[in-house]
């Protein structure tokens, strides 16, 4: 290398000789002077002494060795000499250097530093990542990621464009990843940056509230999902999370949780306690309590103590929104697969649940007094939920007398409350009652003078006389139950209330009146530590193939001659042997490649558990054609033999429900939507309910809870013997049916009866995606042909108001059945099968769908509400709650409550605002006016009696409407919605015109 450099040297000393005139000695020794300084610059780089120094360098643009040697100083010094300067505590000079780290460092080296081929902490990458894991340098990202994104929006319009900027915000964002990865990260960057102020509270206390400001907020978030809108960074298989809210909010998760079982100080403590409370805020506030939960209390070697002080420290709003979240997770992941928690083994979880709150409580006052609010609260108790998780909570609110005393007075006093009977859902009432059911009888056993005091008071005594006056049947039931059963604790003998009724002695009423005798034990969390258990069915034994033998049976002597036979007409006609015909050409065969030609298809499945596992098999287009072949029947299929699809239900509704068309499968909507419904028809009682808890509560997109409501709706229509589907008759083996030559003898096409011609009319094959719109523009036209054939006949005056044309459109609309057409002025004949299964309808589709919307409202999660007001989806489900209703028809006992029930939500303030200016909403909400019409056609007076007020209210908001609607003499939209508002007006007009004295009796306060 000397020599190399002498030569050089002495090439350009002569040239310059000759140019200058100076002698070659003299000039070599300049050069000499020159390569001398610069051996000592390049020295001073690879060698800097100080921080000044580094940031001098840093601005000089430092090839690859000076860089590493810079940001191994910086790191030494923030660790073994912290005292003298730390880069990641916010000063000027630390400001300096991760501002010329950010800005210039990153573009231009971020590239080749993750391709050193070192690892570990002393690598390129993380020693910048090192440098820049404080508050300053996220705060300097994230302000270089702003700057950027505003050069990039002034340059939307111009025709150049630069496009280093994209790549710039790309590096970014890929150094903002690994800067917050790991679980370890926040308590690193605050440690840092309050290193060496634990002394001078005043100094630390601004910087935990830029922390908090900077995580706690949609500031990152925001930034990092607008940025990669623009600069697309090509990290390899690593996603960028922090765009993600749901993902950035688990890693808050993970990160509080880890900093919590590390040990904390008071001071961290409070800090996590006040980022875990601004978390609450950002959105996903179930799932960030799902995560801190799972690892601070249901982990093995945890200690729930440690969530109850994240808790402690929180305000009182947020302490009850969490409290409720996790009694939420406990009900749904552990208690309500016990159902009533009749058996043995149900006391476990019980007693395992109630140790955990106990535990995460401790001694909170504020957290017993939630707990309390909890039970009686009108809008909570659980609804919805199983009564395990009510029989925990009562479990640790029974330790202390006076709150369980307490309980029982706020449940009695609810319990006989005139308009919590009348306007609370009935679900939402059986929730309350087993609350009042479990806690007299921990208050008959704690004091039972007290109980017997409470017994002996007007307040129960008009609670009883309030539930057995009220119209509706179930709330009488509980009324009787509860009266029975608080008088067995207190009277003996003949003083014992009995109303002699058979329906609290059925297995039900006597299911409630037991819960007087339960009593829960705290007890420890190994239960809950361990997994849950599935059970999953026993294949059946396989029969040993048959063996056949080996060697061919002996040959028959050929016969001798020819032997005629001749066969008659008959026998020829009654021959089964039919020739076998040509078969058909493989696609696959012509392939001009034979190793391409799968030879290994999958064979369809037979049980349930490998349907299962070929839904769960996304990345195979067989597995997943042949199970959403195979899932109608199937299911329909083993729904009445074995257990398979009663263990295996919510699974695979779980698994079609979020089921994506992959691969464009022909037909997929239709096939995952006929699973679908063969899963609630299969179990009605169990998948009712959980579709619609699913609607409200599952993390789904809005197609997806299109698609529930449309399973609930046509569900219970074919429940109710409305519709048919084509798999229906894969229920019954073909041993339970006649042989086609047979069948033919006794059903011919021209003896079928009227159900028969009506259910092949309204067969569900395919379904279109508005499969609920079709029914419901059938109902809407079942409604008013009579009145379209009475205004016929009309003159055309103001009685009818001005409805020529009415009749003459509703002819030509077809709702898409272009064969119906209106032929007689009398309403349909009514189907031939009776509906047995009102009953079903109204517990398990109506009353949970209609009583969790109501839940929704006063949910504190703003999420919540704001799916269940999406304009398409909140008309979708008000048509569900009216199809439920007419599909129970007007035999249901439970038409008064369910008729209440849908009247007064279809004019709540909360639904009529959102369909101001929404024609398609207020299509919605006629509608379900026009099912209750339709529905209590024979009990109007009832109806006019008891809401006399909704009935005028009604009469006046369709006035509105009508009068709203400018127009709409064509077949578009608003021709239908003013059609319909006409049709609901002249019914509403006849009714209020028969029945005006019983509703004007009604309104001035007497009947």
């Amino acid at each position: 290398m000397d020599g190399f450099l002498t030569e050089v040297s002495t090439s350009r000393a002569i040239g310059k000789s000759r140019e200058t005139g100076l002698q070659p000695v003299q000039q070599i020794g300049v050069n000499d002077l020159f390569v001398k300084r610069s051996n000592q610059t390049k020295a001073q780089q690879n060698a800097p002494s100080s921080a000044e120094d580094a940031l001098e360098i840093l601005r000089q643009e430092p090839d690859h060795d000076a860089l590493i040697s810079i940001l191994r100083l910086v790191s030494r010094e923030q660790q073994q000499h912290p005292s003298t300067f730390n880069i990641r505590r916010p000063s000027p000079l630390s400001a300096q250097l991760v501002q010329v780290l950010v800005s210039e460092i990153v573009p231009n080296y971020w590239t080749l530093l993750k391709e050193d081929s070192n690892t570990g902490k002393n690598s390129g990458p993380e020693l910048l990542l090192a440098c820049l894991r404080s508050i300053t340098g996220i705060n300097a990202i994230l302000a270089r990621l702003r700057a950027l994104i505003r050069e990039v929006k002034s340059e939307a319009g111009s025709k150049t464009k630069r496009p280093d900027l994209s790549l710039n915000i790309g590096y970014l964002i890929d150094v903002l990843c690994n800067v917050l990865k790991g679980d370890g990260c926040m308590r690193e960057i605050w440690q840092a940056t309050t290193a060496g102020l634990e002394d001078t509270r005043a100094r630390a206390r601004p910087l935990s509230q830029e922390l908090l400001a900077i995580f706690g907020s949609g500031r990152i978030v925001g930034l990092a999902a607008e940025a990669f809108t623009i600069g697309k960074p090509d990290t390899g298989n690593e996603e960028i999370w922090p765009a993600d809210a749901l993902k950035y909010i688990k890693w808050l998760g993970q990160n509080i949780s880890a900093w919590q079982l590390s040990g904390p100080t008071q001071e961290e403590t409070k800090f996590c306690s006040d980022l875990f409370a601004k978390a609450m805020r950002l959105g996903h506030s179930d799932a960030l309590v799902k995560d801190v939960l799972s690892r601070l209390v249901l982990t093995k070697g945890a200690d729930p103590r440690a969530f109850g002080l994240l808790l402690s420290n929180i305000p009182q709003m947020e302490q009850r929104k969490v409290l409720f979240s996790v009694l939420k997770i406990f009900s749904e992941q552990y208690l309500n697969r016990l159902g009533r928690c009749d058996s043995n083994e149900s006391k476990a979880p019980i007693s395992a649940v109630a140790g955990a709150l106990n535990m995460i409580i401790g001694s909170s006052e504020s957290g017993r007094s939630h707990l309390t609010e909890w039970l009686t609260a009108s809008s909570e108790a659980g609804l919805g939920e199983s009564v395990g998780i009510r029989r925990a909570v009562l479990a640790i609110t029974s330790q202390d007398r006076d709150n369980i005393v307490a309980v029982l007075e706020k449940s009695i006093n609810q319990f006989g409350d005139q308009l919590y009977i009348k306007h609370s859902p009935i679900l939402q009432q059986e929730a309350h009652t087993e609350v009042l059911l479990l806690s007299a009888g921990y208050v008959q056993r704690k004091s039972a003078v007290k109980l017997a005091m409470l017994l002996r008071s007007s307040v129960w005594l008009n609670a009883i006389s309030n539930r057995l006056g009220t119209s509706h049947q179930r709330a009488r039931f509980l009324g009787m139950v509860v009266g029975e059963a608080l008088s067995s604790l207190v009277d003996k003998g003949d003083k014992r209330l009995s109303f002699s009724v058979d329906d609290t002695d059925l297995d039900e009423g006597r299911w409630f009146k037991g819960l007087v005798s339960v009593a829960d034990q705290i007890g420890s969390l190994d239960s809950l530590l361990s997994p849950l258990k599935e059970s999953t069915p026993t294949a059946p034994k396989k029969s040993a193939p048959q063996k056949f033998a080996s060697r061919r049976p002996a040959a028959q002597p050929p016969q001798q001659g020819f032997i005629i036979e001749e066969l008659s007409d008959e026998e020829m006609e009654d021959d089964d042997i039919t020739p076998l015909a040509k078969p058909d050409s493989d696609a696959e065969d012509s392939d001009d490649d034979a190793t391409l030609v799968n030879r290994d298809k999958p064979k369809a499945p037979v049980y349930i558990r490998n349907l299962i596992a070929y839904l769960r098999d996304s990345d195979n287009y067989d597995h997943q054609k042949l199970a959403l072949t195979t899932v109608p029947t199937l299911i329909r299929r083993k729904a009445n033999y074995g257990t398979e699809v009663s263990e295996h239900a919510e699974e695979l509704a779980s698994l079609l429900v979020g089921l994506q068309n992959k691969f464009e499968i022909d037909s997929f909507d239709d096939l995952r939507l006929q699973g679908m419904i063969a899963l609630v028809i299969a179990r009605p009682q169990v998948m009712g309910q959980w579709f619609s808890k699913t609607f409200f509560d599952g993390d789904y997109s809005v197609s997806q809870r299109v698609v529930i409501l449309a399973v609930i709706g046509l569900s219970a229509r074919e429940l109710a013997g409305f519709e048919s589907s084509e798999y229906a008759g894969a229920a019954a083996f073909p041993s339970k049916t006649l042989p086609e030559r047979v069948e033919r003898l006794f059903i011919s096409s021209g003896s079928s009866n009227a159900y028969q011609q009506q259910s092949s009319a309204s067969s569900l094959k395919p379904l279109p995606p508005n499969a609920l719109e079709n029914v419901a523009r059938s109902l809407i036209q079942s409604f008013l042909a009579p009145m379209a054939a009475t205004a016929a006949d009309a003159a055309t005056g103001p009685d009818v108001l001005k409805l020529s044309t009415f009749t003459s459109r509703l002819e030509e609309q077809n709702f898409n059945n272009p064969k119906v057409t209106i032929k007689s002025r009398a309403r349909p004949r009514v189907r031939a099968i009776p509906n047995t299964t009102a009953q079903l309808i109204s517990t398990s589709f109506f009353s949970p769908l209609a009583a969790r919307f109501q839940a929704a409202l006063h949910s504190p999660a703003s999420r919540t509400r704001g799916i269940v007001f999406q304009p398409h989806l909140l008309g979708l489900y008000l048509k569900t709650l009216a199809l439920l209703l007419h599909a129970a028809g007007p035999s249901t006992l439970a038409l008064p409550h369910m008729t209440a029930e849908l009247w007064r939500l279809l004019l709540s303030t909360s639904i009529r605002s959102h369909a101001v200016g929404d024609l398609g909403l207020t299509q919605a909400i006629l509608f379900g006016f026009m099912a209750l019409l339709d529905v209590n056609e024979n009990r109007m007076r009832d109806v006019c009696q008891e809401l006399g007020r909704e009935v005028v209210e009604t009469q006046e908001w369709v006035a509105g409407v009508f009068a709203g609607i400018r127009g709409g003499d064509g077949d578009g939209e608003e021709g239908q919605v003013k059609m319909l508002a006409a049709g609901m007006l002249v019914r509403l007009n006849e009714e209020v015109e028969k029945f005006q004295v019983l509703m004007a009796g009604e309104l001035i306060g007497f009947n």
